[in-house]
């Protein structure tokens, strides 16, 4: 009898996976299957890798877990990684356990220094599994932008625009996730962006990129906010950040710092700043620096998505997006989604599929030949799979 209480929302379609390797998972009968998630989308930079496992077995023989008075070296090491990465130099770090409680941590800290009630985000944006951004009652604002997808001014947004003066004055935080996970990697147009944190921050609020998915290299740069043109206060960090172990990264720039050395701001819980996740942090961060891996990832990214993009027929594939090595694939509806799921992971290929739509999110250390691979294989099924209306 299974013990475990699956409640993801997702089917469990391997039992029994016993060991990985970059890009690959093997299970009990010594199958190969590419894993174009990364797992949860966390695995930068692939699975069992060599230069993780072996930080992982040396700090674990000095110090992996610190107590609220006293710590370890390398937090202050794997800081300076991050803030430098960020642009966030004269500002700090907390490290955590997961994405969402990055973005609570944001939210709390926002919440404490504008007075404010009002959260703000984008209507299809994820913010995590915590009940502060799962139940938006009458204390969120979602700004709906559908609209303004279709709009002919969208890449030139008026600051004048009625749906931008409709932004409440009282928004404590406006938290922009720069490709919507659940929205089904969407991105929205820069210029609205802009004049939504210009909106912001002019009624004194706080401005939060939520980079749990969209960071560490996704979308090819560091972080998907780097697209855009704002500046955030604070950056919630998680998922690729630690390859697959449990740590999330809160960053705080210098002025947000400032206000709140000035404050009685206090937050803890068990694992906070723990030695161990923060000298993954800084190995991961070391190891897509030494490797290019950012780079990289945008050219073959690039030249995937092109690929991709040549299946779209408006027949089965309605519509391929992406950003770095960040894919969504339409396709005509659930029946067909879900044909083509299994005969992908018949092949020994995992996506993520959600009723009609296929997110790819693979390792940073994805190469040509894998992605080629995958191609070829999703196209012939493509082809052989007569669809009903």
């Amino acid at each position: 009898m299974n013990k475990i209480y699956n409640c993801t929302g997702h089917t469990i379609q391997i039992s029994n996976i016993v060991n990985s390797d970059g890009i690959y998972l093997f299970d009990d009968k010594k199958k190969r299957y590419m894993d174009l998630e990364s797992g949860v989308w966390c695995t930068s930079i692939g699975h069992n890798n060599i230069r993780i496992n072996n930080l992982i077995k040396k700090q674990i023989d000095s110090i992996m877990h610190a107590g609220f008075c006293y710590s370890n070296k390398i937090l202050q090491e794997s800081a300076e990684s991050v803030l430098s990465i960020t642009n966030f130099k004269k500002g700090k770090c907390v490290f955590l356990c997961s994405g969402s409680e990055s973005i609570e941590l944001a939210r709390q800290i926002s919440k404490h220094l504008t007075k404010k009630k009002m959260s703000m985000t984008l209507h299809d944006s994820y913010l995590g599994s915590y009940s502060g951004v799962t139940d938006r009652d009458k204390n969120w604002f979602l700004f709906n932008w559908e609209k303004c997808m279709h709009c002919p001014d969208k890449e030139n947004c008026k600051t004048n625009c009625q749906k931008l003066q409709k932004i409440p004055n009282n928004v404590s935080e406006f938290i922009f996730e720069p490709g919507s996970s659940s929205g089904f990697v969407r991105f929205p147009p820069k210029s609205l962006i802009k004049n939504i944190a210009n909106v912001v921050k002019g009624s004194g609020g706080k401005i939060i990129a939520n980079e749990v998915t969209t960071g560490i290299g996704r979308t090819g740069k560091w972080f998907g906010y780097n697209h855009y043109q704002i500046e955030p206060d604070m950056i919630a960090i998680g998922k690729g950040i630690g390859n697959g172990y449990p740590v999330s990264i809160t960053a705080i720039n210098r002025q947000t710092i400032d206000q709140l050395e000035k404050s009685s701001f206090k937050y803890s819980q068990s694992h906070q700043n723990d030695p161990l996740g923060a000298a993954i942090v800084n190995e991961v961060i070391k190891t897509i620096k030494d490797d290019d891996l950012i780079s990289k990832a945008k050219v073959i990214g690039n030249t995937f998505l092109k690929k991709l993009q040549t299946l779209k027929d408006g027949v089965k594939v309605i519509d391929v997006r992406g950003r770095g090595l960040m894919f969504a694939i339409d396709l005509c509806n659930e029946k067909t989604g879900d044909y083509i799921y299994q005969k992908l992971l018949d092949k020994g290929y995992i996506v993520c599929n959600r009723k009609s739509l296929f997110r790819i999110d693979p390792p940073l250390t994805i190469n040509e030949d894998e992605f080629n691979s995958f191609f070829n294989d999703f196209r012939n099924i493509l082809k052989s799979h007569q669809t009903n209306p």
